[in-house]
């Protein structure tokens, strides 16, 4: 990912943060206008995350839940006030977009595809989101309602929609058929894997994670290939490393859909 360096602590830093940053240097890795995200490197390697006041909340919970499982980065802190912040330790390696990975897309692919099988295969008892498609679903459907339209979020050249009210009327009739009995991460995308030497560190960004479809993981790695490899032939060595048996034509269709509303 890409980082800038800063010459200063956020003006605004929580006292309580502060020790943590003692003689670090700081790093704006931000990716996102929903969040600010800092690499602190100093005595320890640490990630620093600030959004609106109790949006990271249940992040930091999914983060702890799946930390504990080895899958994500050990939270240290979270702080929720004016700003909600959340302090996790760096995990090893480097997300999936390093071009270290992105020079060898089959081998990507594939890997992607063994590490969400693994993933899916995993126990649901004790999450701390369990319906995660009941909460996608309220956001889809909040979207139709106020006017949200967004085709471009869907694969281009896999998906494609005639209007808008076509995607309403598959969202409309295949919705309920999403599932409801797998750990889905919510947003697997390369940047959210971390690896060292091709092996798992963690997932990143947890806060879409939860009991939910396999289908919206799917997408969302069908996605972030085509987008970071600009070549849709590799969605298809991904679903193959899945494996197809899994694969529902209809639901992923259904919710390629669905974003469109996110």
């Amino acid at each position: 990912m890409k980082q800038t360096r800063l010459s200063a602590l956020p003006p605004d830093l929580p006292d309580a943060l502060r020790p943590l940053l003692t003689g670090a240097e700081l790093f704006d890795s931000s990716c996102s206008p929903a969040a600010q995200v800092w690499h602190a490197v100093g005595a320890e390697d640490l990630y620093l995350k600030r959004s609106r006041p109790g949006s990271l909340g249940r992040e930091a919970e999914l983060t702890r839940w799946m930390h504990e499982k080895g899958m994500a980065a050990e939270v240290l802190l979270y702080l929720s006030g004016e700003s909600d912040w959340l302090v996790t330790r760096a995990l090893a390696g480097e997300d999936g977009i390093a071009e270290r990975y992105l020079s060898q897309p089959e081998r990507l692919c594939r890997r992607m595809g063994a590490l969400l099988r693994e993933l899916h295969e995993w126990e649901t008892a004790g999450c701390p989101v369990p319906d995660r498609t009941g909460d996608y679903l309220a956001a889809v459907e909040a979207g139709i309602a106020g006017g949200v339209w967004s085709p471009s979020r869907t694969v281009e050249g896999r998906f494609s929609w005639k209007d808008r009210q076509e995607a309403v009327d598959l969202v409309r009739e295949w919705g309920g058929a999403l599932g409801r009995d797998t750990l889905i991460h919510g947003d697997f995308c390369l940047p959210n894997v971390m690896m060292n030497d091709w092996r798992l560190s963690g997932y990143i960004d947890l806060d879409n994670a939860g009991v939910g479809d396999r289908h919206i993981d799917l997408y969302w790695m069908v996605w972030s290939l085509t987008f970071n490899l600009k070549d849709g032939r590799w969605g298809d060595v991904f679903l193959d490393a899945y494996g197809r048996k899994d694969v529902q034509p209809e639901l992923l269709r259904t919710v390629a859909a669905c974003e469109c509303f996110g």
